[in-house]
């Protein structure tokens, strides 16, 4: 199958028509949206969803082979959103809290395109570890790197007013109490301890349910993705630029180290994937909180406007490639 092909099987997936179609409403201002508590149910049950299979994967895991995953994972959850802060700096010309805005998202993991990748994974036959949950989880740790990076800058740039900051503990708490940790937590907790009898009590509503749950969640991501493209002049061409080749290369760096610790076809690429997205749902309400004076215009407009449509209709496509170009298979 060559890149073509790759790019019209994603295309193709009702999850990625259904953020399309979605798009379609938000440029065309159709009357269609989803209620905000809809909105919210859906995107508990996503993460709790995938935190109860991830649990239930894990749990079988073998310790050994999950190490250097979680090796990796620490690696990323550091390395990306230094990189994209210091290039939102020095490239960007941004400010601190700009800046630490922007790696605050990138280096956190886009719930909906994680959803797709492993979807599309399962599609082409190369279903992912059900592990990848708990990198996931573990990665939304980069939002409170980010803020630590911002508080630090921030300190040594406005030391002689006095103020003392956010305090770190603050800052972890405040991801912590985040639903997306809590519920890929709680679900994985959860699924680790439920036995196989318990476990087909309630697999209908967890697995059977779950691509029909995610279209219907796409669907509102697509509409809200037309309507943050309307403010693309707040981000500019550097954030354009930005929004797409800065996951790029994470995507790749991702599946490359993927590839290097063992993990298989699916594997490398869910994780590469993880690593190529930005959050549009828990890193702004972590940054609206302690970096108020970053314009939301600027990374939100770049995260949900430019990267999940880059990620959804053509980067998943490029990194499952690449990742199958590097397995051999």
């Amino acid at each position: 199958m060559n890149a073509i092909d790759l790019l019209l099987a994603n295309l193709l997936q009702p999850i990625v028509l259904a953020f399309l179609l979605g798009a379609i409403a938000g440029f065309v201002k159709s009357e269609l949206e989803l209620p905000e508590a809809v909105i919210k149910l859906l995107s508990i049950y996503l993460l709790f969803s995938l935190g109860l299979t991830g649990g239930r994967e894990l749990a079988k895991a073998d310790l050994q082979q999950v190490l250097p995953l979680l090796g990796i994972t620490l690696f990323m959850t550091f390395a990306i959103p230094t990189l994209a802060y210091h290039v939102a700096r020095r490239a960007g010309g941004f400010d601190i809290s700009n800046a630490a805005a922007i790696a605050a998202h990138y280096g956190s993991v886009s719930t909906a395109t994680f959803f797709a990748s492993m979807s599309f994974a399962t599609a082409m036959g190369t279903p992912a570890e059900g592990t990848m949950a708990a990198m996931v989880a573990l990665m939304e740790f980069g939002v409170v790197y980010s803020l630590v990076l911002a508080r630090l800058a921030l300190g040594r740039q406005k030391s002689q007013h006095g103020k003392g900051g956010v305090p770190l503990t603050e800052l972890v708490l405040s991801v912590v109490r985040g639903r997306g940790i809590l519920l890929l937590l709680g679900g994985m907790t959860i699924g680790a301890l439920a036995t196989e009898p318990q476990w087909k009590q309630i697999s209908p509503f967890y697995e059977g349910l779950f691509r029909g749950m995610l279209m219907l969640f796409l669907l509102e991501m697509g509409i809200t993705a037309a309507r943050q493209i309307g403010a693309f002049r707040q981000v500019g061409l550097f954030m354009a630029g930005f929004g797409m080749l800065m996951p790029l290369l994470h995507g790749v760096v991702g599946v490359t180290l993927a590839h290097a610790v063992g993990l298989g076809l699916g594997g490398c690429f869910v994780f590469g994937a993880i690593c190529a997205s930005a959050s549009f749902i828990d890193a702004p309400a972590a940054c609206r909180a302690s970096l108020p004076e970053a314009n939301p215009g600027i990374y939100l407009t770049a995260s949900l406007g430019v990267t999940l449509p880059f990620n959804l209709v053509v980067g998943l496509p490029l990194y499952y490639g690449y990742a199958r170009w590097l397995t051999g298979g």
